[in-house]
Protein backbone atom coordinates (compact mmCIF):
# COMPACT_ATOMS: atom_id res chain seq x y z
CA UNK A 1 0.00 0.00 0.00
CA UNK A 2 1.12 3.59 -0.89
CA UNK A 3 -0.04 6.66 -0.77
CA UNK A 4 2.37 9.13 -1.99
CA UNK A 5 1.22 13.49 -1.93
CA UNK A 6 2.83 16.09 -4.03
CA UNK A 7 1.57 19.50 -4.78
CA UNK A 8 3.22 21.66 -1.29
CA UNK A 9 4.69 24.82 -1.36
CA UNK A 10 5.00 28.25 -0.04
CA UNK A 11 2.10 30.67 -1.05
CA UNK A 12 0.75 33.87 -0.20
CA UNK A 13 -2.16 34.24 2.51
CA UNK A 14 -5.16 34.41 0.08
CA UNK A 15 -3.69 31.87 -2.50
CA UNK A 16 -4.21 28.45 -3.95
CA UNK A 17 -2.96 25.16 -3.81
CA UNK A 18 -4.24 21.82 -4.87
CA UNK A 19 -2.62 18.77 -3.18
CA UNK A 20 -2.79 15.19 -4.99
CA UNK A 21 -3.20 11.85 -3.25
CA UNK A 22 -2.09 9.39 -5.69
CA UNK A 23 -3.25 5.93 -4.02
CA UNK A 24 -1.39 2.44 -5.54
CA UNK A 25 -0.05 -1.07 -4.00
CA UNK A 26 -3.55 -2.15 -3.40
CA UNK A 27 -6.05 -1.04 -6.34
CA UNK A 28 -7.82 1.49 -4.38
CA UNK A 29 -9.66 -0.52 -2.03
CA UNK A 30 -10.34 1.32 0.68
CA UNK A 31 -13.49 2.84 1.24
CA UNK A 32 -12.58 6.54 2.65
CA UNK A 33 -9.83 8.82 2.18
CA UNK A 34 -8.99 11.75 4.06
CA UNK A 35 -6.40 14.52 4.47
CA UNK A 36 -5.29 15.65 7.80
CA UNK A 37 -2.32 18.29 8.88
CA UNK A 38 -0.05 18.80 11.81
CA UNK A 39 1.30 21.97 12.56
CA UNK A 40 4.75 22.30 14.92
CA UNK A 41 3.60 21.82 18.77
CA UNK A 42 -0.41 20.74 17.43
CA UNK A 43 -2.20 17.98 17.47
CA UNK A 44 -3.09 16.31 14.09
CA UNK A 45 -6.14 17.61 12.75
CA UNK A 46 -8.32 15.70 10.42
CA UNK A 47 -9.19 18.26 7.45
CA UNK A 48 -11.46 16.98 4.75
CA UNK A 49 -12.59 13.07 4.21
CA UNK A 50 -14.43 11.67 1.45
CA UNK A 51 -16.29 8.26 1.10
CA UNK A 52 -14.84 6.46 -2.56
CA UNK A 53 -18.03 4.97 -3.50
CA UNK A 54 -20.60 7.44 -2.22
CA UNK A 55 -18.69 10.71 -2.90
CA UNK A 56 -19.98 12.11 0.55
CA UNK A 57 -17.54 14.27 2.32
CA UNK A 58 -16.75 15.76 5.90
CA UNK A 59 -14.92 19.10 6.47
CA UNK A 60 -13.48 20.24 9.48
CA UNK A 61 -15.01 23.67 10.55
CA UNK A 62 -11.71 25.46 10.12
CA UNK A 63 -11.62 24.14 6.34
CA UNK A 64 -15.55 24.29 5.49
CA UNK A 65 -15.76 26.91 2.51
CA UNK A 66 -12.51 27.12 1.30
CA UNK A 67 -10.97 23.46 1.19
CA UNK A 68 -12.60 20.78 -1.43
CA UNK A 69 -11.41 17.02 -1.37
CA UNK A 70 -12.42 15.21 -4.55
CA UNK A 71 -11.40 11.81 -6.41
CA UNK A 72 -10.28 10.77 -9.95
CA UNK A 73 -10.88 6.72 -10.12
CA UNK A 74 -9.54 6.64 -13.57
CA UNK A 75 -6.15 8.61 -11.49
CA UNK A 76 -6.45 6.51 -8.99
CA UNK A 77 -5.52 10.07 -7.21
CA UNK A 78 -7.69 12.18 -4.30
CA UNK A 79 -7.30 15.77 -4.24
CA UNK A 80 -7.17 18.30 -1.71
CA UNK A 81 -7.86 21.85 -3.07
CA UNK A 82 -7.23 24.47 -1.21
CA UNK A 83 -8.12 28.35 -1.59
CA UNK A 84 -8.27 31.57 0.37
CA UNK A 85 -4.96 30.20 2.24
CA UNK A 86 -4.30 31.54 5.86
CA UNK A 87 -1.55 31.75 7.76
CA UNK A 88 -2.86 29.31 10.19
CA UNK A 89 -3.20 26.36 7.34
CA UNK A 90 0.98 26.46 7.08
CA UNK A 91 0.94 22.61 8.33
CA UNK A 92 2.53 19.06 7.32
CA UNK A 93 -0.24 17.76 5.17
CA UNK A 94 -0.63 14.09 5.02
CA UNK A 95 -3.02 11.41 2.89
CA UNK A 96 -4.35 8.70 4.41
CA UNK A 97 -6.91 5.93 3.99
CA UNK A 98 -9.51 4.17 5.78
CA UNK A 99 -10.37 0.63 4.21
CA UNK A 100 -13.70 -0.05 6.38
CA UNK A 101 -14.75 4.03 6.52
CA UNK A 102 -15.08 3.29 10.56
CA UNK A 103 -12.51 5.92 11.40
CA UNK A 104 -9.50 4.01 11.93
CA UNK A 105 -7.16 5.59 9.00
CA UNK A 106 -4.35 2.47 8.73
CA UNK A 107 -2.35 3.79 5.30
CA UNK A 108 -0.56 7.00 5.45
CA UNK A 109 1.25 9.33 3.25
CA UNK A 110 4.93 10.76 4.04
CA UNK A 111 3.28 14.29 3.83
CA UNK A 112 3.90 17.47 2.39
CA UNK A 113 4.86 20.80 3.36
CA UNK A 114 2.63 23.91 2.70
CA UNK A 115 3.42 27.22 4.16
CA UNK A 116 1.74 30.20 3.92
CA UNK A 117 3.22 33.85 4.84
Amino acid sequence: VQLVESGGGSVQPGGSLRLPCTISGYGGSSNCMGWFRQAPGKEREGVAIISRRGGSTYYSDSVKGRFSISQDFSKNTVYLQMNSLKPEDTAKYYCAADRLCNGIFGYWGQGTQVTVS
